[in-house]
């Protein structure tokens, strides 16, 4: 295809580097406003400079970070204003993503969807029964599958890509709220059979509103 090209070694490394600083800014181990020094982060992290340069310009890309004039790099802000404005992004485009996913699914998206949604169920007894970094981690990317499992079936790539990058600027906040115990794991689990047995019966309005209250209480309680 013209202008495509193959993944090569660089690629994998800053997609490691990525997926490292992504989970710490998420855990909140790089700090809100902390300043991202190159040879610093390669020494807790690995890669090259210039594997680290890019690592850091695809979190620019997707929120995470922010490259300041001059000045290098910083991790995001995360004050109120921020969590207002990636609560509405995320309303949008899940929405209009999964409403669009509703009319195009066919069986194996609702098989991926009922998949996601078990594995999602069972990391949530783990991390209620022994909460650690660990548990945490698997039900926050458990949680972060089945949303994208919802989405899967719209057909825009972009749409899937720009839900994945308003979760993931969401994800310190609600982990945040994992730390402090301010998560209702009954109300939550209510939440998402209504939205289960929704999608199964193809109600979109039903589906869209319980989507809309679930994003709402996971990230304002």
């Amino acid at each position: 295809m013209l202008f495509s090209r193959r993944p090569n070694d660089d690629d994998t490394v800053v997609a490691m580097l990525a997926s490292a600083i992504r989970r710490d800014i998420s855990f909140g181990a790089l700090r809100p406003d902390e300043k991202l020094k190159i040879e610093a982060l390669r020494q807790r992290y690995g890669g090259s400079n210039h594997s680290m340069r890019e690592t850091l310009r695809m979190l620019v890309s997707e929120g995470m970070v922010e490259a300041t004039n001059q000045r290098g790099f910083r991790v995001t802000s995360a004050t109120e204003d921020d969590l207002a404005d990636i609560l509405m992004m995320r309303l949008e485009v899940e929405k209009l993503a999964l409403s669009r996913a509703l009319t195009e699914g066919g069986v194996e998206w609702e098989a991926a969807v009922i998949a996601t949604h078990h594995r999602m169920t069972r990391s949530e007894a783990q991390v209620q029964g022994d909460p650690n970094d660990a548990t945490a981690l698997d039900w926050d990317e458990a949680c972060r599958a089945y949303v994208l499992a919802l989405v899967s079936a719209c057909g825009s790539p972009r749409l899937i890509g720009m839900v994945a990058r308003f979760y993931d600027q969401s994800r310190r906040f609600r982990l945040a709220r994992l730390r402090e115990g301010r998560i209702d794991f009954a109300a939550r689990k209510m939440r998402h059979e209504h939205l289960k047995t929704a999608l199964m019966d193809r109600d979109s309005a039903t589906a869209l509103a319980c989507l809309e209250e679930d994003t709402r209480a996971d990230l304002r309680g």
